[in-house]
């Protein structure tokens, strides 16, 4: 009874008829496809949820500046969660793809970010000023490098696991449900019912949760032994990944393009301050409807991009582009009209980004996915986020530029950017496509 059930809901997600089912992937691992599929999505789900409880951009943030912490420390927030989580992966991947089964290390690391999860809350409880802001920076930093080791083997794993056509799928419907639960909790910030220290501090407990019973659950996927070639000398591994960037054109096409698409993760802190008055600043309502616009993009549009990357990730990423500039055009032009700090207005820009954003994340993952063979998936990977991570961490020039020029510039420079990342993914492949 479990397997048919199991069946009839895999099959209502992926619209799965009689066709061929089981491509990319070893035969051995056919029948286990149902289950395989819906563990991913639970468990992507319950750390997408936590992601979004713990989100250093909007709730790291009010939570330090609460607890009096230096500006310094709220500055590092961001750069420490973002390039933590991908500048170690390109040393890290040769050692990793010693396993066979690499699912055991995304389980430790999912544990681990649970771990670092309730040390922040338990700081937050705890700890005042610049011992909270060292605290919690360093928790984090903590959770960055624990989450390297799960990006690095998730795509890896997904690949073995679950079928070319169906992953797209799988992860945008974890993506759509973890931002039902965001949206709750956006909610519950809004509407001031309660005292929002305790429900921030409930949430980071609940994402240590999350973090933990995801490790739990991934351990039970059906994952065929893989090759372990390539478990050699990490700086040796590095300069090896390095030297696809001249062997593969396509990969220096699809590197360019996610690079060009780090607009989309650059761009908020920068509309929330051109956007937000001195006195709208201080209103946590008003944050609450920023995560709930988040949350939202994520969960109307999820779903659709992943079906969509399924069938041409190469378009989804075009469309994001697409989507992303006329986003940030649109918040200049508002600005420039004097309605940018209106009610509505923030949240729609951000709502609208975010919809480009979560097609970005589902286009990329779903295209290094199937571009790569399983022998050459973690090395690209590796590579693809290192690169991208040091792209990330140079990001603190757009502050500068800020500083010396104003946010719109920077906005309108990260339009330029989005403009120019649909012109490279035009040249990108259509890597969906029947190749036997």
């Amino acid at each position: 009874m479990a397997d048919t059930t199991l069946d009839k809901v895999y099959r209502m997600l992926t619209s799965d008829d009689e066709g061929r089912v089981c491509r990319d992937i070893p035969e051995s691992a056919c029948n286990d496809q149902p289950k395989n599929f819906l563990t991913h999505i639970v468990s992507l789900g319950a750390t997408k949820t936590a992601d979004g409880l713990i989100d250093p951009k909007l709730v790291l943030s009010w939570l330090l500046t609460q607890l009096g912490a230096p500006a310094v420390f709220i500055g590092l927030l961001v750069p420490v969660r973002e390039s933590g989580a991908l500048l170690p992966q390109l040393l890290t991947a040769a050692s990793l793809r010693r396993l066979s089964k690499r699912k055991w290390a995304w389980c430790a690391g999912s544990a681990i970010q649970g771990l670092s999860a309730a040390a922040i809350a338990l700081a937050a409880l705890f700890l005042e000023g610049t011992a909270a802001g060292f605290a919690i920076v360093l928790a984090l930093g903590v959770l960055a490098l624990a989450r390297s080791v799960c990006s690095v083997t998730y795509k890896d794993v997904l690949g073995k696991t679950v079928s070319k056509a169906r992953r797209g799928t799988a992860t945008g419907t974890a993506s759509s449900t973890a931002a039902l639960f965001v949206i709750f909790f956006g909610t519950i910030l809004t509407t001031g019912e309660m005292e929002r220290m305790p429900v921030v501090i409930a949430g980071l407990f609940v994402a240590a949760g999350l973090w933990l019973i995801a490790s739990v659950l991934f351990s039970t996927l059906q994952e065929e032994a893989g090759a372990t070639e390539g478990g050699a000398n990490p700086l040796a591994a590095a300069r090896e990944n390095f030297g696809l960037l001249a062997r593969d054109a396509q990969l220096r096409r699809f590197i360019a393009t996610r690079g060009l698409l780090i607009s989309t993760a650059l761009a908020p802190p920068f509309m929330v301050a051109l956007g937000t008055s001195e006195e709208a600043g201080n209103a946590f309502g008003g944050l609450g409807l920023l995560v709930i616009a988040s949350a939202g993009a994520a969960l109307f549009s999820s779903y659709i991009w992943g079906r969509l990357a399924d069938r041409s990730s190469r378009k989804v990423l075009i469309f994001s582009a697409i989507a992303a500039t006329l986003a940030l055009v649109a918040t200049l032009v508002l600005n420039a009209l004097g309605l940018l700090e209106a009610v509505w207005a923030l949240p729609a820009m951000i709502f609208a980004l975010m919809l480009a954003y979560q097609g970005v994340r589902l286009g990329r993952s779903t295209h290094l996915v199937d571009m790569a063979t399983q022998d050459t998936r973690a090395a690209y990977t590796a590579l693809s986020n290192t690169i991208i991570g040091l792209l990330l961490a140079l990001g603190g020039v757009f502050s500068l530029l800020a500083e010396f020029t104003g946010v719109a510039v920077v906005i309108a420079v990260l339009a330029v950017m989005s403009g120019l990342a649909v012109f490279a993914a035009l040249g990108l492949e259509e890597v969906q496509a029947e190749t036997d």
